[in-house]
C-alpha cells in the first residue's frame, strides 16, 4: 500500500496527540508530521512513545507566524492536513482574547493560504478543520445543535473559532479547496490538560484541594470521549463530502455537578484515603457569559458516514480516572512548570 502523510497542526495538544496515537497505532501506511508551537498546553511528552518511530516527525512552529509556517511547510511532503492547533480555554479567552484571534483566526488563515497553494499544484487532497460546538452559542433545556444551526458565539474563544470556521467554508466555495469541518462537543480522556473540568477535578481530589464548581453546577455539556472523537475525525477525513460540516457527539448530556459527583465516587473507590471527596466541592462565582447547555445531534455523521462511538460514559470516565492515577509523573511535570503559577492562582481566588 502507498504511504500517506498527514500534516497535523496542534498535534502535541490534548486532542491532537490522541489523534496521532490513533493514526500510528491503527494505520501502518500513514506517516504523520506534527506542527506545534508548544504553548503551555502543548506537551511533547504526550508523543514520547513515537519519537524514534520513522513514521513520526515533529517540528516546532507557530501557525500564527506566517513566515515560519511558510518556510517550514515549503520542504514538507504531505497531501492531507488535519488542523487542531488552537487556543481553546474559555476562561483564558476572557482574560486575554488577543492570542485567540492571532492563533485561531490568523493562524488558520495562514494555513489555508499554504493549503490553497498546494492544492493549485495538485499536492493537497484534504483539509480537515477541527472546531467546537461552542460556535453555536447556548441551548435552553430542549433542542440540539446540528450542522444547520446558526452561529451565535458568546465568548472570545468561540467567536475566534467561528471566524476560523467561516474562513474554511469560504476557501471551499471561493477557491475550491477540499475542506471538511467537524464541530465536536466537550472532550475528555488521556493527556487532558489540567485546566479543564474533568482533569482538574481528578487532580484536585488526589491533592485534597477544593473542587471548584461554577454557579450551582447546573450547566450541561454533551461529553465525548477523546478516543471516539479521533475515530470520528478520521471517518470524516476518509469518507466526508468536501465542503461539508459534521457535528460530533455521543448524546451524553451531563450537568457539571453530575460530572464532579461521578469523579468523586470513582476517587472514593480508587483513592480511598481522600474519601469522601465530595466534601471538597466548593461553589464559586459563575463564569462570565457561561453558556447553559450544549447538546449535539450526530445523526448526519452516523447515517451518512457510518460512524458510531465505541465507548459508553461509565467505562470511559473510569478509564480516564485510571489514566490520571497511573500517569502521575505526566501531570506532576506540568504542575511543577510554567502552568504552576496559574494553577495555584485559581485556588488563592477560592479562599
Amino acid at each position: 500500500m502507498n504511504t500517506r502523510k498527514l500534516l497535523i497542526t496542534g498535534g502535541a495538544g490534548f486532542i491532537g496527540s490522541n489523534f496521532v496515537h490513533y493514526i500510528l497505532e491503527n494505520y501502518s501506511n500513514i506517516d504523520v508530521v506534527v506542527l506545534d508551537k508548544l504553548t503551555y498546553a502543548g506537551n511533547l511528552n504526550n508523543l514520547d512513545r513515537w519519537k524514534t518511530d520513522s513514521r513520526f516527525q515533529f517540528l516546532k512552529v507557530d501557525i500564527a507566524d506566517k513566515q515560519a509556517l511558510s518556510t517550514t511547510c515549503k520542504d514538507l511532503e504531505f497531501t492531507e492536513i488535519v488542523h487542531f492547533a488552537a487556543e481553546s480555554h474559555v476562561d483564558r479567552s476572557i482574560l486575554g482574547p488577543e492570542e485567540f484571534v492571532k492563533t485561531n483566526v490568523m493562524g488558520t488563515f495562514f494555513l489555508l493560504e499554504i493549503a490553497r497553494e498546494r492544492h493549485q499544484q495538485s499536492k493537497l487532497n484534504r483539509f480537515l478543520h477541527v472546531s467546537t460546538d461552542e460556535v453555536y452559542g447556548t441551548l435552553g433545556k430542549e433542542g440540539f445543535f446540528t450542522e444547520s444551526t446558526s452561529y451565535a458565539p458568546n465568548s472570545p474563544y468561540s467567536a475566534s473559532k467561528a471566524g476560523s470556521d467561516h474562513l474554511v467554508r469560504s476557501y471551499f466555495h471561493t477557491y475550491g479547496l477540499p475542506t471538511i469541518t467537524t464541530n465536536c462537543s466537550n472532550n475528555y480522556g488521556p493527556f487532558h490538560f489540567p485546566e479543564k473540568l474533568i482533569p482538574l477535578i481528578i487532580l484536585n481530589c488526589i491533592q485534597r484541594k477544593p473542587l471548584p464548581v461554577y454557579g450551582k453546577g447546573n450547566n450541561i455539556r454533551d461529553w465525548l470521549y477523546v478516543k471516539d472523537h479521533c475515530s470520528a475525525i478520521f471517518t470524516a477525513l476518509e469518507k466526508g463530502k468536501l465542503g461539508e460540516t459534521y457535528v460530533i457527539g455521543t448524546r451524553n448530556e451531563k450537568t457539571n455537578l453530575e460530572i464532579v459527583y461521578k469523579i468523586c465516587e470513582l476517587m472514593d473507590q480508587k483513592h480511598p484515603e481522600g474519601a469522601p471527596h465530595k466534601d471538597l466541592i466548593q461553589f464559586v462565582k459563575d463564569r462570565a457569559g457561561h453558556d447553559f447547555r450544549y447538546a449535539i445531534d450526530p445523526t448526519k455523521i452516523e447515517s451518512e458516514l457510518g460512524w458510531k462511538p465505541k465507548y459508553n460514559f461509565e467505562n470511559a470516565i473510569e478509564e480516564t480516572v485510571d489514566w490520571f492515577l497511573e500517569n502521575q509523573s505526566w501531570w506532576k511535570d506540568i504542575l511543577s512548570g510554567e502552568y504552576k503559577n496559574y494553577y495555584e492562582k485559581v485556588y488563592q481566588e477560592l479562599k
